[in-house]
């Protein structure tokens, strides 16, 4: 019972944490991590294979 309400405090406190800026901030996001958002990826001609045509 002890490990359970540990684990659900610490669970508890690291979704807090994660969440700051969304919880605390006006118009707060998580930050964008996909690969077609990121220029130095695209520089580099790296894209996901999400966002490839294959019907060319």
């Amino acid at each position: 019972m002890k490990l359970a309400l540990v684990t659900i405090g610490l669970t508890a406190l690291a979704t807090a944490l994660l969440g700051i800026k969304v919880f605390f901030f006006k118009n707060g996001r998580f930050p964008n991590t996909h690969i077609h958002s990121n220029p130095e990826m695209r520089k580099r001609g790296i894209t996901c294979a999400r966002d490839k045509d294959y019907n060319k």
